[in-house]
């Protein structure tokens, strides 16, 4: 079974073929994409698992709680309250009281990690749009709907894998 990916037309594919290409593409854009986060966290001086947690924070509405960092990124809660002091320390983060419960505090991103971060994303985030724009609305809906999918399966999986579940 050939996956070669230079063919582009999905009617030159048999379902098999497309289904092993999608895989084999999955496992490189991970890859990959492990790469450019990598370098990205390497270009702004961050560690990659404090560059998943900026990715994190910049989507989250408003602060939020370090519990809420450590089931965002997998991390244990005090793998996550270590991950936060070292962006605090770092200028990354800050801490707020939450003004619900004294007792805890919510973190958000600073102002000027937001906007160095932002400036280093300026160039791949068009390279990447410009990928984007390649694909009709149809088939942008296609890809957003996968990925939402995809990332569900994969947060189910990581549960389960994480409680010893084995089948």
């Amino acid at each position: 079974m050939s996956t070669d990916p230079t063919r582009t037309s999905g009617a030159e594919w048999s379902r098999a073929e497309l289904l092993a290409r999608i895989v084999t593409e999955s496992q490189r854009h991970y890859a990959d994409y492990s790469l450019f986060n990598q370098a990205m966290a390497d270009h702004v001086g961050l560690h990659p698992t404090d560059m998943q947690c900026v990715a994190l924070l910049d989507m989250e509405p408003g602060p939020v709680s370090t519990g809420d960092i450590a089931r965002l990124t997998g991390l244990t809660s005090g793998s996550a309250t270590r991950l936060v002091d070292r962006m605090v320390k770092a200028g990354v983060v800050e801490r707020h009281a939450d003004p619900n419960d004294r007792r805890r505090s919510l973190v958000s991103l600073s102002p000027a990690a937001r906007e160095r971060i932002g400036a280093a994303w300026d160039t791949p985030g068009r390279a990447f749009g410009a990928v984007l724009e390649s694909y009709s609305d149809t088939e942008l809906a296609i890809i957003a709907d996968y990925l939402h999918r995809a990332a569900e399966v994969g947060r189910a999986q990581a549960k389960r894998l994480n409680s010893g579940e084995t089948g």
